[in-house]
């Protein structure tokens, strides 16, 4: 039996592949690296692959990662897996090569992920050509949900909002500013914190210009920063996994255009791509 995951820094999708070929589809939360200790790792593994998953049985485990784009982080991610499947060959790559294989699969082209965090990258068809460091969620992320998220608490903070955005955003999460400041600042996970508000700006209905502007913005600065420094960016089309390029993507389509590209596929998640991706090919190409 074999387990492929794709793991953001806020959920990993993961699908069981049984011997006779059955797929079984089920969650747990992200393990990027750069977050979370290979202790935490294993034991949140422990208390949420499901009861009747039989690890002991598993021969290999196919993860895709966020944060796992050099070698220590990979390695730390391998060798806390390797505590829970015990019996399997663990092979672990960046989230990025697999947006790409799952947007592209043996196609060159642009590839990019706009979920929690961002990424970029140039991809051949089997590997990734180039990658413009995104800069993580405190230096960068651009057009990505924390980002977005950030942007949202910014004008909560300063009191930019519209008034009617304002009551809304109190009303649902009862927030004084000392409360987003020490969450922000001073407990574990601000990422994730940051871009669980970017569902806040996907359901308000109050003040559709003011929030429809600041995922506009967000997206453009993501072009800015980060998509037409790719030598000739135009002549691809734009692919990308994740739920905020799904959820915006009216948005994003706009911003694609303006910038001379054309939009290629947006799909939420790319878990079921890497089954068939895997499944076609010889054993770990990670």
């Amino acid at each position: 039996m074999k387990l492929i995951a794709d793991g953001g820094s806020t959920k990993t999708n993961w699908c069981l592949v049984t011997d006779e070929g059955k797929k079984v589809l089920f969650n747990t939360e992200g393990y990027n690296p750069y977050f979370v200790s290979p202790e935490y790792i294993i034991q949140s593994l422990k208390n949420s692959l499901p009861a009747d998953l039989q690890v002991d049985k598993l021969t290999d485990v196919y993860y895709y990662g966020a944060g796992c784009s050099t070698d220590d982080k990979r390695k730390l991610v391998e060798d806390a897996m390797k505590q829970v499947f015990t019996n399997a060959k663990v092979s672990v790559g960046h989230d990025l090569l697999a947006a790409a294989r799952a947007v592209l699969g043996h196609n060159e082209g642009f590839a990019a992920i706009l979920g929690t965090g961002t990424n970029t990258c140039l991809y051949d068809g089997k590997n990734i050509l180039q990658n413009i460091d995104s800069g993580a969620y405190i230096l960068g992320d651009e057009g990505s949900g924390c980002y977005i998220g950030k942007k949202l608490l910014v004008d909560y903070l300063r009191g930019y909002m519209p008034e009617a955005v304002r009551k809304n955003f109190w009303n649902t999460y009862h927030l004084t500013p000392d409360q987003v400041n020490d969450a922000v600042y001073s407990q574990p996970l601000a990422n994730r914190f940051c871009a669980s508000f970017s569902k806040f700006v996907y359901d308000n209905n109050v003040h559709i210009e003011y929030t429809r502007n600041l995922v506009k913005t967000s997206f453009e600065d993501f072009f800015r920063n980060l998509v037409t420094h790719y030598p000739n960016y135009q002549n691809y089309t734009f692919n990308c996994i994740g739920s905020v390029g799904y959820n915006f993507r009216n948005v994003l389509e706009e911003v694609v255009t303006e910038n001379g590209m054309r939009m290629g596929n947006i799909i939420r998640s790319p878990i079921d791509n890497l089954v068939k991706y895997h499944l076609n090919m010889e054993p770990s190409q990670l």
